[in-house]
């Protein structure tokens, strides 16, 4: 193998990813495994949990985890030290992007004027403070080591605003706004890994941020022509299309890059 090779390498790494089963932390999970580390998969279902790790192609255990709960991730912390005695990598993946299940009440509950207060609050304990415990409890086993890979995922909504126009029917109906609490968590996840970057910058632990744009994942065709028209590559992201990016974040390849917010979307946000 080469020197490159080796690199980008995840052999025998341990790795978290919380959200597991959305449908990125399953391409997270996937493309860690096939990089070659030891995988845990984390979500609140047990029994999807393990489910999917046994489809991935390397080593892989399911865990129940609720990120807003500290002693599950205290108790994932004491799965992880009895079983391995370490923690190289940190996906924190889990997060809400909120939707009304009402359909005919959206338009009007989804007005920042009208927004309430209780989706706010869900949004704010799962996507920042899931993300500060988890980075608080589990981190703390590569602080101890001196050396870890710590991903937060973002979105381009936490480095542009949302674009409510995207969301416009053809016969100029809005079904629904964007929420507010989305766009301020993921700016919030962005600020929290420069943070973090600079308080653990001497210890060896890395901490980046990850920022995908938009997958299509069967939205309406306005939406995906809209959205992809706005793009400089002309299409939604494919779900694997952030493989790569991950590796790239969890490996020695990005031995020198801490406290970056790697923008992968296309191009989107440049325009």
């Amino acid at each position: 193998m080469s020197n490159i090779q080796n690199k980008f390498s995840l052999s025998e790494k341990i790795a978290v990813v919380t959200g597991a089963l959305g449908l990125l932390g399953r391409q997270h999970c996937r493309a860690l495994s096939e990089a070659g580390a030891i995988v845990i998969v984390c979500d609140l279902d047990r029994i999807k949990c393990n489910e999917f790790a046994k489809e991935l192609p390397g080593i892989a255990h399911g865990f129940q985890l609720d990120v807003t709960v500290k002693n599950c991730i205290i108790n994932l912390k004491t799965f992880i030290q009895h079983r391995y005695g370490r923690l190289d990598i940190l996906i924190n993946n889990a997060a809400i992007n909120d939707m009304f299940e009402n359909r005919n009440a959206a338009f009007e509950s989804s007005k920042f004027e009208n927004y309430p207060l209780e989706m706010w609050d869900k949004s704010i304990k799962v996507n920042l403070t899931g993300m500060f415990l988890c980075s608080q409890i589990l981190g703390k086993l590569m602080f101890e080591r001196k050396q870890g890979s710590i991903i937060n995922i973002a979105s381009t909504y936490g480095v542009v605003a949302p674009d409510q126009k995207l969301y416009t029917r053809p016969d100029g109906t809005q079904p629904f706004f964007k929420s507010p609490v989305y766009s301020v968590t993921k700016g919030a996840v962005i600020a929290f890994t420069k943070y973090l970057a600079a308080y653990w910058g001497s210890s060896g632990v890395r901490v980046n941020t990850l920022s995908p744009g938009g997958v299509e994942n069967g939205q309406e065709e306005y939406f995906i022509k809209k959205y992809s028209d706005k793009t400089p590559l002309g299409r939604m992201a494919k779900a694997d299309d952030y493989m790569g990016a991950v590796v790239y974040l969890a490996s020695e390849a990005s031995a020198y890059v801490t406290g970056a917010n790697l923008i992968v979307d296309g191009g989107w946000t440049i325009c």
